[in-house]
């Protein structure tokens, strides 16, 4: 079994009269554990301290994979206290750039004077540069391709002992189309969501406030699910919430979507804490 655990959703507001926000408030991080042990985290946002803090002492390689450089996605990176440990293996995967290695766009941000440590003096640290096939990581498949997010993004499919995950948290299929969705072939990360058994996906907006963000990466609640209804996958977690949303608003956002939709397969609106199993 597989589980995957979201550390930071991007965030929400607190409800009136609320204290905490029960969608949390930390951003893009999720933690991908194997039958084997094996670690994956994608993503370096907000939620990447809490997670290094209970992984601390008792791993000895974690494969962080990076959808985007967007600072949201990356935040947490500084903080994440396996970085600091030299008896810990961390690998960094991301997406090349037509101008800089993924190394040295890392250490604009891992260096002052933005962070007081530079990335070079980072033990046991390696970054790799995806790979254009599938690569294994542990008992891992990942597959990774470019998306619809402004810059070099990419979204990550993830196989293992008969189950698929993918990950699309910044993601804009429709770009403004008058019909969505289009046929497969045409339609950004469908090859990633085929068949998944569990898709992570961005569904920030309503759809009015969709029309006016077309073209800055991200869907709307009824995308996200016209989306994965394409893709034909088995469970839909829509994640990358607008922060300017408290947790009623995504309550009745979320409900309106799937009301209007009538999917065929269960939709949640992503929590930090939610555990998701993935069985064979």
């Amino acid at each position: 079994m597989t589980l995957v655990r979201l550390w930071g959703i991007r965030g929400s507001l607190a409800a009136p009269g609320a204290e905490t926000a029960r969608y949390g408030g930390n951003t893009s991080c999720v933690e991908v554990r194997g039958e084997r042990g094996t670690v994956l985290v994608l993503d370096a946002g907000t939620g990447l301290r809490r997670l290094g803090q209970t992984l601390a002492g008792r791993v000895q390689r974690v494969n962080l994979l990076l959808t985007h450089l967007h600072m949201d996605h990356i935040q947490g990176l500084g903080f994440f206290e396996p970085l600091y440990d030299p008896d810990v293996e961390v690998h960094i995967w991301g997406p090349s750039s037509t101008t800089l290695s993924l190394k040295a766009r890392l250490n604009r941000y891992l260096s002052p004077p933005f962070f007081p440590v530079h990335l070079r003096d980072v033990p046991g640290l390696s970054v790799h540069e995806l790979p254009r096939e599938p690569f294994a990581v542990g008992e891992f498949l990942v597959a990774s391709a470019l998306v619809c997010h402004p810059g070099a993004t990419v979204g990550y499919r993830i196989a293992t002992h008969g189950s698929v995950f993918t990950y699309l948290p910044d993601h804009e299929p429709a770009l403004g189309a008058r019909r969505f969705p289009l046929e497969p072939e045409w339609t950004s990360g469908y090859g990633l969501a085929r068949g998944a058994d569990l898709l992570i996906h961005d569904g920030q907006y309503d759809n009015e406030e969709y029309e006016e963000h077309v073209g800055w990466g991200h869907s709307s609640l009824e995308q996200a699910i016209a989306f994965a209804k394409l893709a034909q996958v088995k469970r839909l977690a829509i994640f990358h919430h607008d922060p300017a949303h408290d947790d009623d608003q995504i309550d009745r956002l979320t409900s309106a979507a799937v009301s209007a939709a009538r999917p065929d397969f269960p939709v949640v609106a992503g929590a930090e804490g939610d555990v998701f199993e993935l069985r064979a």
